[in-house]
C-alpha cells in the first residue's frame, strides 16, 4: 500500500503504542532501473499489516514475510532482489534493476523522537551501522558533534539518503528533510496554474495575498490560502531550506516584504516575476535594505527556465521546472563527480 511518509511513520508509532511488534524495511542501495529510490520505507506490523513501498509492489510480499521473521526473532537482515534472482522473478521485479533492502525492528524511542523532529520541520537523520546494526538519531542541532557530521550535512543539504563508507565501516544515512513547500506571493493567474501542478509534484502549496478579492477558495481550490501581508504570514509560517518562494504580484509593496524575509532565511529557491528592468529596480531596493551581492544573486529573475513560455500556464511550468532544477542541482553535481 502506498502512503505518504507522514502516514507511514506516524502509523508505525501508533502500532507500537498499541502493543504491536513493528519492523521497518528501507531501500539502501539500487542499481539500474530500480522502481523505488534509496531511502524508501515499508513498515510492517506483527499482524502483517503494512504501509509504504520499497519496490512499487514487485517484491513487497517477500519483504513482508521476512519482516515478520525479523519481528519474531528481533534480528535485522539484508535482502537483495534483482532481475536475475529467482525470487525476484517470482515476485515480479521485471524492471531490470536490483535493490538491497535493510529490514530491522523499529526502535520505539528513535521513532518517537524522529516524529517529534519531523512535526517541527527540523531536518534530522538516522545513522545505521550496516555491520553492527546499531542506530542513532542525529538532530540538526547536534550535527556538528557527530562523527559523520560532514557526510550528514551534505546529505541533508541534498535531501538524499545513502550509504557512506568510512574507516569505521559502512553506514546507511536515512535523511528526513522537511516536506517541500511552494509559497506563492500573489493570487494571480500564474499562481492559479502553478498551484495544482506544484501540488502534483509533491509540494505543499501556499498562496499569500492581502487582497481578499484575489485570494479566494473558488480561484484556488485545494491550495492553502493566507489573506495577510507577507511579513505577517511568513513570520507565522516560518521559512526554511525546504521552501521555494515565488513573487508574482508585480507590486513592490507586497513582493518586497516577502523578498526581504526570504533573503534572510535559507530558502532553496527565490524567484521573482518581471522584466530585467523591473528586477534591476528590485535589486536597488534590496541593496538599500542592506543585502549584499551574494544574497541578491540568489534571486532567479526573470523567473522560470527560458523555454519561451508566454501564457500563464506555460510560465507556471517554467517556474516549477526551475524550482525542481534548483532543488536537485546539488545531487546531480554529486552524481557527476562520482561518475568522474
Amino acid at each position: 500500500m502506498r502512503a505518504s511518509l507522514d502516514d507511514i511513520l506516524v502509523a508505525a508509532q501508533r502500532w507500537i503504542e498499541a502493543g504491536r511488534g513493528v519492523a521497518i524495511a528501507t531501500v539502501v542501495e539500487t542499481w539500474g532501473s530500480a522502481p523505488r529510490p534509496v531511502g524508501s520505507h515499508l513498515v510492517i506490523d506483527s499482524a502483517g499489516d503494512f504501509l509504504g513501498s520499497v519496490s512499487g509492489g514487485c517484491v513487497e510480499g517477500d519483504v513482508v514475510t521476512q519482516a515478520l521473521e525479523t519481528i519474531a526473532t528481533g534480528r535485522g537482515q539484508m535482502l537483495e532482489f534483482g532481475v536475475a534472482d529467482e525470487t525476484a522473478f517470482r515476485a515480479g521485479l521485471s524492471c531490470g534493476g536490483r535493490i538491497r533492502i535493510d529490514v530491522r525492528p523499529l526502535d520505539p524511542g528513535i521513532l518517537e523522537a524522529l516524529n517529534v523532529e519531523r512535526a517541527a520541520r527540523r531536518p534530522c537523520a538516522i545513522v545505521t551501522g550496516l555491520g553492527s546494526g546499531a542506530q542513532r538519531l542525529v538532530r540538526a542541532a547536534d550535527l556538528a558533534a557527530d562523527p559523520l557530521a560532514k557526510q550528514l550535512d551534505e546529505r541533508l543539504r541534498r535531501r538524499e539518503s545513502g550509504v557512506e563508507e568510512t574507516e569505521g565501516g559502512a553506514f546507511f544515512l536515512t535523511v528526513y528533510a522537511p516536506p517541500l513547500r511552494l509559497i506563492a506571493i500573489g493570487a494571480v493567474h500564474i499562481a492559479q496554474a502553478l498551484a495544482p501542478i506544484a501540488t502534483l509534484a509533491g509540494y505543499e502549496t501556499i498562496i499569500i495575498d492581502p487582497r481578499t478579492a484575489f485570494a479566494t477558495v473558488e480561484r484556488f481550490p485545494g491550495a492553502r490560502l493566507i489573506a495577510e501581508w507577507p511579513a505577517t504570514a511568513l513570520a507565522e509560517l516560518g521559512l526554511d531550506s525546504a521552501a521555494a518562494i515565488v513573487l508574482l504580484t508585480h507590486d513592490p509593496r507586497i513582493d518586497d516584504e516577502a523578498l526581504i524575509a526570504a533573503l534572510r532565511e535559507k530558502c532553496f529557491y527565490i524567484g521573482a516575476l518581471g522584466s530585467r528592468k523591473t528586477h534591476a529596480r528590485r535589486v536597488e531596493r534590496m541593496r538599500a535594505e542592506g543585502f549584499g551581492e551574494a544574497e541578491l544573486g540568489r534571486i532567479h529573475a526573470p523567473i522560470g527556465l527560458d523555454i519561451g513560455a508566454t501564457s500563464p500556464a506555460e510560465i507556471a511550468v517554467a517556474i516549477l521546472a526551475e524550482i525542481i532544477d534548483s532543488l536537485h542541482r546539488g545531487s546531480r553535481a554529486a552524481r557527476s563527480g562520482r561518475a568522474a
